[in-house]
């Protein structure tokens, strides 16, 4: 798996999730849960969950939030964070 990726993190089921979003394939998305809802994984957790995925963040990309809401039709709805990043497949120390 070459080229780059957009990898995200956001709160599901009460749990922060970190994904690597791969379009236009059938592959399931790779994936790794924090277990808990508090704290929000540090950025150190984050490169260390990329990192086991395979997957490193492209040299001079930083984490950009965003807010969306559980129902896009009620400017009521509860707020969700969404974490994204630009990533590559992990190339290694050296490589």
């Amino acid at each position: 798996m070459a080229g780059e990726f957009t990898a995200q993190m956001s709160m599901r089921a009460g749990r922060w999730r970190l994904y690597v979003v791969l379009l236009n394939t059938t592959e399931r998305w790779p994936e790794h849960s924090f277990d808990r809802t508090h704290p929000v994984p540090t950025f150190t957790e984050r490169a260390e969950a990329l990192s086991v995925l395979g997957f490193e963040p492209v040299p001079g990309a930083s984490w950009e939030w965003t807010e969306d809401r559980e129902n896009l039709d009620d400017p009521a709805s509860p707020v969700i964070l969404i974490a994204a990043v630009r990533v590559r497949s992990w190339t290694g120390v050296g490589a």
